[in-house]
């Protein structure tokens, strides 16, 4: 049986979802066009809406824009959103399909660190486990991440300290490291080859929230000798995929980036 919608509420979530495609401020007239609805029902349902505080009127113009409630409303949805549980049946779907294991990680400050790691079916022992933390400039995870900060997040980064040498090709100059992360910027994804644990190659990209900032990563990791081409460019597709679906279920959207 399908349930019975109330028509006015349709209508103000209409006028709220205006603002999603429209510029930062509508007139009743306009609202009234786009929604060919007539100007007295407009004007009673924004009337509404300004009352609870989803829309402000500006006083110079008279129009109108989203209120301060709705910010509100979309930190209380943010602070519910557990990234662990939305992306876990992605994850568990990438392994399966690739046969490796899969782990998700989230930007902190001044490191990573690993929420959530789902293995595959080859016994591998290898650095990462849920709750450890990570450095950006070496690991698959940190650089995805790292690519899409701005130029003084970057900078601030890297220049905490000496960048430690994991292995013989951890890089650890800094002109170099920019490089690399102009292409994983170009590219979508990165790649740790050897620069964390030597034997071990891990293929990562970025996970965006809704404001379109790279706050996590997913990647694959495997001994090199599986990931050879053939089976990284499956491993490179899987990963992207996945990143664009966990990004998608937190709110992200190809113009969502600030």
């Amino acid at each position: 049986m399908t349930e019975r919608l109330i028509q006015s509420v349709e209508r103000a979530a209409d006028v709220l979802e205006l603002f999603l495609n429209s510029t930062a401020e509508l007139s009743v007239k306009e609202i009234s066009q786009e929604l060919v609805l007539s100007k007295s029902t407009v004007h009673g349902i924004i009337k509404t809406l300004e009352h609870r505080g989803y829309l402000q009127q500006n006083p110079d113009d008279l129009k109108y824009k989203l209120g301060m409630k709705l910010f509100e409303l979309g930190i209380a949805v943010e602070n519910q959103l557990d990234i662990g549980k939305v992306a876990h049946p992605i994850i568990e779907n990438l392994v399966a399909e690739l046969n490796e294991t899969v782990h998700l990680v989230v930007r902190q400050r001044d490191e990573v660190i690993y929420i959530e790691k789902v293995e595959g079916p080859h016994t591998l022992r290898i650095y990462s486990q849920v709750g450890k933390r990570a450095p950006y400039h070496c690991t698959g995870v940190g650089k995805a991440i790292l690519a899409f900060q701005d130029d003084a997040e970057i900078d601030r980064v890297l220049s905490k300290g000496p960048l430690e040498p994991y292995t013989e090709y951890t890089l650890t100059d800094k002109v170099e490291i920019k490089n690399q992360l102009t292409l994983i910027r170009n590219q979508g994804y990165s790649i740790d080859d050897e620069e964390i644990e030597l034997g071990l190659r891990c293929v990562a990209a970025p996970i965006f929230n809704h404001q379109g900032k790279a706050i996590a990563s997913v990647s694959c990791a495997a001994p090199t000798m599986r990931l050879d081409e053939e089976m990284l460019a499956k491993v490179i597709k899987g990963i992207k995929q996945a990143a664009a679906d966990i990004s998608h279920c937190i709110g992200y959207k190809i113009n969502s980036a600030i």
